[in-house]
Parts: C-alpha cells; sequence; structure tokens
C-alpha cells in the first residue's frame, strides 16, 4: 500500500476519535505475516484503543499474544480494536477509565490478572498534547495536567505491574522525536516525553539484574487521532521530515513486536527511532 504524502485539513476535539479520520491510518500491513513471537503471552497496553496503541494491539495479536488495552472515552474506537484482536483469534479485554487517577492503575492490573491470570508484557502509551505557541500561553495548570496525564501513568502502571512482572517480561514506553530535538509548540508535551525517555533508561537499571527489559520507541510524526485532535491545520502535517511525508500507524507497530519479543534479547535502556529520517541525539 503507498503512503499518502498529504492529507486533508480536518478538525476534531481531543482525544480524537481514529473513525472520523481522512484518510483511516494504516494499522497493519496486509502482506504482515506473524510467527508466533508472542505466542501465549498476555499483553497490556495503555492508549490502546486507536493509533500506534491499536497498532501495536493487531501486531501483538497476529503474534499470538492476548491483549488487554486502556482508554479514556473511545467508546467506538476502543470496540473497534477489540473486533480486529479477536480476529486474530486472540482474547482482547478493554478498560475505560482516567489513568492520571493512581487508583485505576490498581484497577487494571487487577483486572489484567483476574481476566489473563498474567502478564508479560506492558506498553505504557496513553498521551495527550496541547499545542501552544508561547511560553505565555501555556498556563500551569496546563503544564502540571499534561505531566499528570503522560508520566505519572508510567510510573503508576509499572509500580503495580511489578508485582506480577516475571524474568523475561517486558516494559515498553511510548516517548517521541520531540524528546530529542525538542518543539517549538509542544513545550509541556516535549517535556513529558524527555522525562519518559530517560524513566525508560533508568528503570531499564533498576530491572535487569530481575531480568526484565525496558525499551522505548521514538516515533515522529505518525498519522493518529491526537494528531487532527489537537493542531488546528494538518495539511502539511509529515512533510519537514526526509521522506516527505506522515507515517503510518502500521510502520511503528512491528517495533514494539521486536522489543516485547526475544528476537530484542539483549536490549534493554534503548530507544528505537521511527520519525522519517531525522537524524536525533542518541
Amino acid at each position: 500500500m503507498s503512503k499518502p504524502t498529504n492529507v486533508p485539513d480536518q478538525d476534531q476535539k481531543q482525544p480524537g476519535d481514529e473513525f472520523k479520520m481522512r484518510p483511516e491510518p494504516e494499522i497493519i500491513r496486509d502482506d504482515y505475516k506473524g510467527s508466533e513471537k508472542l505466542k501465549a503471552k498476555t499483553a497490556l497496553i495503555t492508549g490502546g484503543d486507536s493509533g500506534i496503541g491499536r497498532s501495536v494491539a493487531v501486531h501483538f495479536a497476529r503474534e499470538g499474544a492476548d491483549v488487554a488495552i486502556v482508554y479514556l472515552n473511545e467508546d467506538k474506537d476502543a470496540a473497534e480494536t477489540k473486533e480486529l484482536v479477536e480476529k486474530e483469534g486472540k482474547k482482547c479485554m478493554i478498560v475505560s477509565g482516567d489513568l492520571k487517577e493512581e487508583g485505576f492503575s490498581r484497577e487494571v492490573i487487577a483486572k489484567v490478572i483476574e481476566s489473563f491470570g498474567k502478564l508479560d508484557i506492558v506498553v505504557n502509551n496513553a498521551a495527550m498534547q496541547f499545542p501552544k505557541e508561547e511560553v505565555e500561553e501555556v498556563s500551569n495548570e496546563q503544564f502540571r495536567k499534561t505531566f499528570r496525564n503522560n508520566l505519572y501513568p508510567y510510573f503508576y502502571i509499572v509500580k503495580e505491574a511489578l508485582k506480577h512482572l516475571k524474568e523475561g517480561s517486558v516494559i515498553i514506553n511510548t516517548t517521541s522525536v520531540t524528546s530529542y530535538r525538542g518543539s517549538e509548540h509542544l513545550l509541556d508535551y516535549s517535556s513529558t516525553k524527555g522525562a519518559i525517555t530517560s524513566f525508560t533508561r533508568s528503570l531499564s537499571k533498576m530491572l535487569v539484574e530481575r531480568k526484565i527489559r525496558v525499551n522505548g520507541v521514538a516515533p515522529g510524526p505518525i498519522w493518529t487521532p491526537l494528531i487532527p485532535s489537537t493542531f488546528d491545520d494538518v495539511s502539511g502535517f509529515g512533510k519537514k521530515v526526509p521522506m516527505g511525508r506522515p507515517g503510518q500507524p502500521s510502520e511503528v507497530g512491528p517495533a514494539y513486536v521486536f522489543l516485547a519479543s526475544k528476537d530484542s534479547s539483549y536490549m534493554t535502556g534503548q530507544v528505537i527511532h521511527i520519525n522519517g529520517g531525522e537524524i536525533v541525539g542518541a
């Protein structure tokens, strides 16, 4: 499938709905063949209802994993993701709630264990952003909200999940290209992503003796509901990267498969950059 260079201008309210996007993102390539890399595994994916999270869920299912996804309130998208996972012959549990609430993280992990009996893979992926062009436009409350939404849940989920993760388990955190190059209109968002990169590296060192690997993925401009729901004009989205186009979730999902599987057994504390050719710091 050829990847679109241009996307038409469109607008949504955050957090955005995938079924309203034009064109709808490509979630998984038609010719992607699973090879049981994640057979008999159970994965938890936050922000798994759409975009990158949905792509990860479907890729994991095609590789043999049962999946639990957490989302805020995008019920239609979450139901579609559940259907896509089940079409792959795997189980899918969906849980709606606000990850900013510490108690909800405990509830999520408890439901995963109750439903599947175990947890092998944690993907921290949920995020929000509020573009502003000037520092003065970023309110103190917005700054706090962005950190509470984008960073705190990673810690809450990991802390609860570690009660059940065993040797060979994997944690994958979604950071961003903005963690490395910064962003003139996403001051608070890029700051949280920088923190997530450091969180990933530090956590990997804390857990290496337990033989639990921790890595990250730093996407560039990927066509997900976050984009039309937060930017006023998306017609030029992705054109500034060397490849000259936005990426599709289908081009990101396989990186999570790699990090979740034994293929990456000698990797921890690392970040994979999928950004259309931008050269960024390590």
